[in-house]
């Protein structure tokens, strides 16, 4: 069987052909991960500044939410796009333009003298940063063993979420302390260093490692309609889409907008503590990343199981934050509710781990854009939604926060539907590999 075959359907350990990891692929992949590290503090950074950013630019909340908006619309367009490029023209090419997009982006934002510009601005950065994550997917699978995948995708976006940490530690104290400008400004230069760093270090593969002949696909429109046609027929894509929808967007709408206000606002908590609830969230984030990687390595079937769980347990927590009686939500309950949306971002990464063995790696970059589209599609619905209903009701929370439960028990009923199919397909699969193996001459 060829390596492709193997990094397609998840090799075991040892198999030939399969990459080797060690120093080198760490080095490499840390590169990659510095860049979404980056990307993602950009991102988040509208997070500890909303507040800031409705008085610079005296606006209210719909036009507030337009930010994240505009910024996760033009991320999830540009997914499939994205996925495209990787498959096409491999991991470094495309980082580098992503680089330089966001950085110029958080730039743009830092002296954006209106609503308008910075709105072109964080438009600019969501683009740049749509480049990065499936970048990262793709180096792993390209320098680590694939029974790694699952780790691999927990700890790089286990970074992401540092990056988050950063700004809701360090960016929201320089901005309070240092001002606008001088914040964004400053943070800007992060996207130069690693720019430096990944025209230096990074490569797309190990060498002996490369790419089989013609398996790039082919320019011209037939030829992306065909890509995304079989990346989208399989049912592990369409699954993982979902479980990132469902998953991923009640804890980015909570962390990259209204967290702050909600805490702020309606909880009468001053900003440092929100700060530490919003910190919390990462944190707790960070650790269930790691549990569930190394569920997930070792027992294959926990991925549903993890995904519905996860998105149980944050309805079940927003709705008793929400319908706890009084005007304030004790303590313990914003705690609780803030350790269970750190679940969020480690259960969306399952969504990965379903389309990954379903597409052979010439259409891992597609395949993972779809997915990654799903998040923030829900997210970006979302954050209009709470907005809207924010302004509609004189900001009452409780009304704008139950659009949440609308897209779980969306996402639930596709999970439910297609979960049962995408095993049914990964049997028929493995048990194809394994004949497949037997009449492989040694």
């Amino acid at each position: 069987m060829s390596r492709d075959k193997h990094q397609a359907y998840g090799s075991a350990p040892g198999l030939p052909g399969d990459p080797p990891g060690g120093r080198r692929a760490a080095l490499v992949w840390g590169v990659g991960v510095a860049v979404y590290f980056v990307a993602v503090i950009f991102r988040t950074s509208l997070g500890v500044a909303g507040l800031d950013a409705a008085d610079r630019f005296q606006v209210n909340a719909s036009a507030l939410s337009t930010f994240s908006i505009l910024q996760l619309l033009v991320y999830a367009g540009m997914q499939i796009p994205v996925g495209l490029m990787v498959d096409r023209f491999g991991t470094k090419k495309v980082l580098v333009l992503g680089v330089v997009l966001f950085t110029t982006g958080q730039l743009g934002f830092a002296l954006s003298p209106s609503y308008g510009t910075a709105l072109a601005s964080r438009a600019l950065l969501g683009c740049g940063d749509a480049m990065t994550f499936i970048s990262v997917l793709r180096l792993g699978t390209r320098w680590f063993p694939a029974r790694r995948g699952p780790l691999i995708g927990q700890v790089a976006a286990l970074f992401g979420m540092a990056g988050n940490l950063v700004s809701t530690v360090f960016l929201s104290r320089a901005l309070h302390g240092l001002g606008w400008t001088t914040t964004f400004v400053g943070s800007s230069l992060a996207g130069v260093l690693v720019l430096v760093l990944l025209l230096v270090f990074l490569k797309d593969h190990p060498e002996g490692y490369e790419p089989a002949p013609g398996s790039a696909p082919r320019p011209g429109a037939a030829s992306v309609r065909r890509q995304i046609a079989a990346a989208w027929r399989e049912p592990g894509t369409r699954l993982g889409m979902w479980v990132h929808f469902t998953t991923q967007f009640p804890a980015m709408v909570f962390l990259l907008l209204w967290g702050l206000p909600f805490l702020v606002e309606a909880q009468g908590l001053s900003r440092a503590t929100a700060g530490e609830l919003l910190t919390l969230v990462v944190l707790s984030n960070m650790a269930v990343g790691l549990a569930y990687g190394q569920i997930i390595a070792r027992h294959h079937a926990a991925r549903a199981p993890l995904a519905l769980g996860t998105v149980a347990a944050t309805a079940l927590l927003w709705a008793a934050t929400l319908l706890y009686p009084g005007d304030r939500t004790p303590m313990w309950l914003l705690v609780t509710l803030c350790l269970v949306l750190g679940a969020c971002g480690p259960a969306s990464m399952i969504g990965f781990d379903f389309a990954r063995p379903a597409n052979p790696p010439e259409r891992q970059g597609t395949a993972s854009g779809i997915v990654n589209m799903g998040g923030f599609i829900a997210s970006m619905t979302t954050l209009l939604a709470v907005g809207v209903l924010l302004d509609a009701t004189g900001d009452d929370y409780r009304i704008a926060f139950s659009s949440v439960f609308v897209l779980e028990a969306l996402g639930v009923t596709q999970i439910l539907r297609l979960k049962a199919r995408t095993h049914r397909r990964e049997r028929e699969r493995l048990v194809a590999s394994r004949v497949e193996a037997v009449h492989v001459p040694a």
